[in-house]
């Protein structure tokens, strides 16, 4: 009932369930789109798992909305078996699969650049990568002998610019706060390069303190820098996102730190109720962005039964110029899918645990 409660009382649940929808849509879509372009018969496209609600045929194809809203599918003719049909999955040439099998992941993080480009473009004081840090954020009662203390601290000074944070480039402003956060040795300290009078400097052992000391300084809007930080803002999202799952699988996560589909809802739900309290969606819609290029990234990994898995596969038949025999492959899948699944419902169970509990 504490559930349900929770549910009832958080009318965003339905923004989260929009977004969701969105981004498997475009993914499903993706490989729908190249399916029907190379004329592949396609049996079933759905919206969502489990029961069917509602459906109707249309040519080859079964449109289908399913009860469970928490995936999706595109069933194609001899995708999973082998069929005699010229127009079957596994009768077309191998490039052809591939683009079919990577383009859901790769819509999806096409579907980030867009959202990335309507933020900047919209938001005309968008912050550029191209920042500068200033140490002026004192407090009201500091007198001037402070303020001037601040302009040099911890080997930083007024005007340096972040170039790279314990080694990694440092792409957009909020890479300042993600690497330097990454403490994983306790010490409360990150190094950095810094550009200082058209010189690059090195400076050691800065406490991630001075991050509550940063201003930053945005550059004018502009045809030019929304193409430039679309293209970085996105290269930052994706780094952040392959840098978390190497964290996690090195132990440097633990499980309690990962979040399922019920998590990340929770998650969505919180930023449109904080959204909506400050009149500004600029957050919720880069958390959507994201979202769906951490989905379309996950999904190319080369983890069987994901698009990733089968990209591995066909690749290995481009080069060795014939297909794995399908009824390994199908094991492996199989196997893949069910550990997949079985790690989604613990996640869900703890994600439950979490909101029943409050930690």
């Amino acid at each position: 009932m504490e559930i349900l409660s929770w549910i009832a009382s958080k009318w965003t649940i339905l923004v989260a369930i929009l977004f969701f929808g969105i981004i498997i849509m475009v993914h499903e879509f993706g490989h729908f789109s190249f399916a029907k372009l190379f004329k592949v018969k396609v049996n079933e496209f759905s919206m969502g798992m489990g029961p069917k609600l509602i459906s109707r045929k249309k040519g080859d194809t079964t449109y289908s909305w399913r009860l469970l809203p928490i995936g999706g599918f595109v069933s194609m003719e001899g995708e999973d078996e082998k069929s005699d049909d010229e127009r079957a999955f596994n009768n077309k040439p191998c490039w052809q699969r591939i683009i079919i099998v990577a383009a859901g992941a790769i819509i999806n993080i096409f579907l980030g650049l867009i959202i990335v480009a309507v933020i900047l473009a919209v938001n005309s004081d968008e912050l550029s990568a191209t920042n500068y840090v200033n140490y002026f954020n004192v407090p009201v009662s500091a007198d001037s002998k402070e303020v001037e203390q601040l302009k040099e601290y911890e080997g930083l000074k007024s005007g340096d610019k972040f170039k790279k944070i314990d080694g990694k480039n440092v792409f957009y402003y909020e890479d300042i706060y993600y690497l330097a956060s990454r403490d994983f040795d306790g010490d409360g300290a990150f190094s950095a390069i810094v550009e200082r009078g058209g010189k690059e400097v090195a400076v050691d052992s800065i406490s991630t303190d001075v991050l509550q000391n940063l201003i930053i300084v945005g550059v004018e809007t502009t045809p030019g820098t929304i193409f430039k930080d679309t293209f970085k803002q996105s290269v930052s999202i994706c780094r952040m996102v392959y840098l978390s799952l190497f964290d996690m699988i090195t132990g440097k996560y633990s499980i309690k730190d990962v979040s399922g589909p019920i998590g990340v809802v929770d998650v969505v739900s919180q930023t449109a109720e904080a959204s909506q309290a400050a009149a500004d969606y600029t957050a919720l819609f880069r958390m959507m962005a994201l979202i769906t290029i951490n989905i379309g990234l996950f999904n190319l990994l080369p983890i069987p039964a994901l698009d990733g898995g089968r990209l591995l596969f066909l690749f290995i038949e481009l080069i060795l110029r014939k297909p794995i025999n399908p009824k390994y492959e199908a094991i492996i899948h199989g196997v893949g899918m069910a550990l997949l699944l079985t790690f989604m419902v613990f996640i869900c169970f703890k994600d439950i645990w979490v909101l029943v509990t409050g930690g």
